[in-house]
């Protein structure tokens, strides 16, 4: 079995081996941000002129794909790979987060520090699933967990289309207390022009056109992020140590799709240097998988989304997942949960 080791241990080794330009920011990515308003304003614009319904739905796909494109630039920028002005950081973020209705500041907060400091940490981590004895605390887990399994995958994958925004809400009650009060107007401000922006457009297009040029891409946006980042840690193992060679999985999908997605599926690289571009990821895995072939998880990305299905979100212990309707054990990646689920093929 894998012993824990920390991500220094990692970064050391692989400075060492990778050029030094691959650690600068790549302004040219911030051309996505145009690229992709553009998108968005052409497929609004098409709603607009447009009786037929399958072309609003159609119209409506291509927002959809601006968003969460966008969203995966925010994440980017944010974490300053894109550039380490500051100004533009936050700017460019704010603008690129507001489809999915998260502020930036709350996103540095919640998603930089807590997440990328502790994650897969059973208590510190904001994103983690919970360990088996957390159900008696909370009456929808109890409720949940009382549920056959293939109905408790399919909410989980339903609850995709919201589960984004919605935790970025609760994060943003759990971490404002948090801020210095000098701070607390612009976290505030943050996450109140979204609903304001997009409450302007209802008003301004009407419920129809609105639920083409925002909800149904939201739901879309929310659904194809959490997909991503679903698989990225929930069939990992939980760690004290931050580990990203157990904590976490890179997902890798068909070329043309990891350039749509601006190769936010390689997330292993991504929380082994998070302010390293994507452009340079795929640099980082191979080396990753020259250094520590035996700890490196990766799969393709409907595999992951398939084992998200087939298993529990519930832990027994650091290592397992447990299934609490019948008492079955599964591992997690590199503890023998690939080696159960062919078992039971």
């Amino acid at each position: 079995m894998h012993q824990e080791q920390h991500l220094r241990e990692y970064t050391r080794t692989l400075k060492n081996h990778l050029p030094r330009h691959c650690f600068e920011p790549v302004p040219t990515r911030l051309a996505y941000l145009p690229a992709l308003l553009a998108l968005f304003g052409l497929c609004l614009w098409g709603i607009l002129s447009t009786p037929l319904v399958a072309l609003k739905i159609l119209l409506s796909l291509g927002i959809g794909y601006a968003f969460v494109g966008m969203g995966f630039l925010a994440h980017e920028i944010l974490h300053g790979a894109v550039t380490k002005n500051p100004w533009v950081r936050s700017i460019t973020g704010t603008i690129a987060f507001l489809p999915l209705m998260v502020g930036a500041r709350l996103w540095r907060r919640w998603h930089n520090v807590e997440h990328h400091g502790h994650t897969q940490h059973p208590e510190d981590d904001p994103d983690t699933m919970g360990a088996l004895e957390s159900i008696g605390q909370r009456p929808f887990m109890r409720w949940l967990f009382r549920q056959a399994p293939a109905l408790r995958s399919f909410l989980l994958f339903l609850s995709f289309t919201f589960w984004f925004t919605l935790h970025a809400q609760m994060m943003l009650w759990r971490f404002l207390p948090g801020f210095k009060p000098s701070e607390r107007p612009a976290v505030v401000f943050q996450a109140l022009l979204p609903p304001l922006v997009w409450g302007g457009v209802l008003l301004w297009v009407g419920p129809l056109n609105f639920l083409f040029i925002y909800l149904v891409p939201w739901m879309l946006a929310n659904a194809t992020a959490m997909s991503f980042i679903a698989t990225n840690h929930l069939l990992n193992p939980l760690t004290e140590t931050n580990d990203p060679l157990l904590n976490s999985l890179t997902v890798r999908n068909p070329p043309f799709v990891e350039w749509l997605t601006l190769g936010f599926g390689y997330h292993t690289e991504h929380h082994i240097f998070p302010a390293l571009s994507p452009k340079y990821a795929p640099q980082v895995g191979q080396k990753l998988k020259a250094l520590w072939p035996e700890r490196y998880n990766e799969l393709p990305h409907w595999k992951a989304l398939y084992y998200l299905w087939k298993t529990p979100r519930l832990y027994r212990d650091h290592r397992n997942l447990i299934e609490p309707t019948t008492g079955r054990v599964f591992g997690t990646l590199g503890f023998g949960l690939e080696e159960k689920l062919r078992q039971e093929k």
